[in-house]
């Protein structure tokens, strides 16, 4: 097999293009003066290599599984890519799920070095992360090091020969990176990807959103932003915590895009509607960017039809549909989402999350908790009916680092061709125009002794009452404990006065009476504000509000 290295994009680009511009960070906060440190191709690819040279020197050697916790910068980008030439395996968590769960992460995947900031490296000392299992240990973003060496200490003074680095000889199936998924509707896993896997997502980027060599980026997500140099697309890092999309400064951002003429950006629900909203208000137009994609979470059709009337005529909104384990899986362009979806996403028919991407498997399956270790012909189910949602193909992954129990319950091997099939955990079902309909997720599933509740489908229904921001299916201990009570947990727009929660209710349980899926919910709850993930602000945490519900009830 021939070998892979995500790295020799980057090298390849830098060649055909040595001065077109690869990567530009904010380095100021005032928005009377932005400014930006830009680095061209050949200087981001000669960073890499210097930083390569160093981090094998200090010992980082190829199958080392290393913690990268940086900020997003040049030292984000030169590391990651170095650590990638050398054959390492960068372990990438998103420290937005927490201390706690970034401990068990951490001792889950067993890292043999860290590379993170002071404050990363604080924490580690602190909580004990990767301890008696560490042996190289360096600082970043820091004159002093906190542990080990600082970065800054160790790089070897510049030199042509930083032009080239001969990358690791990677085969495909090898590992190549662990990326732990965001733990926002259940445990965080180590998602192992391989050489194959990186290679088949750039492909697939490029094809499906037809990315071009010299696009410039908007860089709100830094896995994704990474993919940008690999592309020929540069990446525009704004001063934003991409760990906290909703809370960022909609102003910084709308001026990078213009400043930089950006023509693509990858945004996450939350973030698409903050700009979108601040945008619109003020009358701006982004007339350089050529697509806008949203993923991590169904957006809100409100919040897409506002922003699309910053763009030029004719540019979408692309919303795709993956996982950290398949992505991406499908894709839908706002202008069909708009016009032809919404109507029965609002009458209770789910979300339509598109069409399957070129080169990607996507069937439903009939509705089980159990493992299923073979896929076969005989789980199918037919257009129209619910089921479980499973993917196969080259970008997706075949396991979790060092959980065997995980990776029994979420994928299936088909006996026949020998692929691997990943169990999305999500429900939904195809139309009959090959369109692929999501229900919500499979435990969020609500079985009373009479039916079985899809979370998306009924919550969409009540969702259109004009003082409703969302609302939540959940369910709680019926009288005889094998079924469920359902309960609609309901967050009110702001400025709704509490004393029309009598009202609000009898106007929610007269829409349930209208649909035949909803005519069954007779509990209502008021919640102050739901608890959301961090990164999405979409992802409710429906265990938490099913636990208040209860204490309510």
């Amino acid at each position: 097999m021939n070998a892979l290295n995500i790295a020799n994009h980057l090298t390849r680009i830098a060649k055909s293009h040595p001065m077109s511009l690869a990567l530009a960070v904010q380095k100021t906060t005032s928005m009377k003066r932005l400014k930006y440190n830009e680095w061209t191709f050949q200087e981001l690819n000669r960073e890499s290599n210097r930083v390569a040279f160093a981090l094998q020197e200090q010992g980082i050697t190829q199958g080392m599984r290393t913690v990268l916790m940086v900020k997003p910068g040049i030292e984000l980008f030169s590391i990651c890519f170095a650590l990638f030439r050398i054959g390492a395996v960068p372990i990438m968590v998103d420290p937005g799920i927490g201390l706690k769960n970034l401990k068990k992460c951490l001792t889950t995947a067993q890292p043999e070095a860290f590379i993170g900031h002071a404050k990363a490296h604080a924490a580690r000392m602190m909580f004990g992360w990767g301890k008696g299992l560490l042996k190289v240990s360096l600082t970043t973003g820091s004159k002093v090091a906190i542990s080990g060496k600082t970065l800054e200490q160790l790089l070897p003074k510049d030199s042509p020969t930083f032009d080239e680095f001969a990358s690791a000889e990677s085969q495909p199936d090898e590992m190549a990176a662990i990326l732990f998924t965001s733990g926002s509707t259940g445990i965080s896993k180590g998602v192992v990807y391989t050489h194959r896997m990186f290679e088949a997502q750039i492909n697939t980027m490029r094809d499906v959103y037809q990315i071009q060599v010299g696009e410039r980026d908007l860089a709100t997500f830094p896995l994704f932003a990474l993919f940008g140099p690999a592309l020929g697309m540069a990446a525009i890092v704004p001063d934003m915590n991409a760990s906290k999309p909703a809370s960022a400064n909609p102003k910084k951002l709308l001026a990078a895009i213009r400043l930089y003429e950006t023509t693509n950006m990858f945004a996450s629900p939350a973030l698409l509607d903050v700009m979108g909203r601040y945008a619109y208000k003020k009358g701006i137009l982004l007339p350089s960017l050529k697509r806008v994609i949203s993923a991590g979470a169904p957006a809100r059709a409100h919040s897409l039809h506002r922003f699309t009337t910053i763009l030029n005529s004719g540019i979408e909104i692309l919303t795709s549909y993956g996982a950290t384990e398949a992505l991406p899986v499908s894709i839908l362009g706002s202008r069909e989402l708009l016009v032809d979806t919404v109507n029965r996403t609002e009458k209770g028919s789910g979300v339509c999350v598109g069409y399957p991407v070129p080169r990607m498997t996507v069937r439903i399956i009939r509705l089980t908790d159990d493992p299923l270790p073979d896929f076969s012909s005989e789980l199918l189910l037919k257009t129209g009916q619910i089921g479980e949602i499973v993917v196969s193909g080259d970008v997706v992954s075949s396991e979790y680092f060092s959980l065997p129990q995980a990776t029994e319950l979420a994928k299936m091997r088909c006996t026949k061709t020998g692929k691997i099939y990943h169990r999305m955990g999500d429900l939904g079902y195809f139309d009959d125009l090959n369109r692929l309909w999501m229900c919500g997720r499979k435990n969020h599933r609500v079985i009373t002794e009479s039916e079985v509740l899809y979370t998306i489908p009924c919550e969409r229904i009540f969702d259109v009452h004009p003082d409703i921001k969302r609302t939540a299916l959940v369910g709680i201990p019926s009288e005889h404990q094998v079924y469920q009570h359902p309960v609609l947990c309901v967050e009110l727009k702001e400025g709704v006065a509490p004393h029309r929660h009598a009202e609000i209710r009898q106007q929610l349980l007269e829409i349930a009476l209208w649909n035949q899926q909803t005519k069954n919910i007779h509990t209502i709850r008021f919640h102050p504000k739901f608890p959301v993930d961090v990164r999405h602000n979409a992802k409710i945490f429906r265990e938490k509000l099913a636990t208040w519900a209860m204490e309510e009830h």
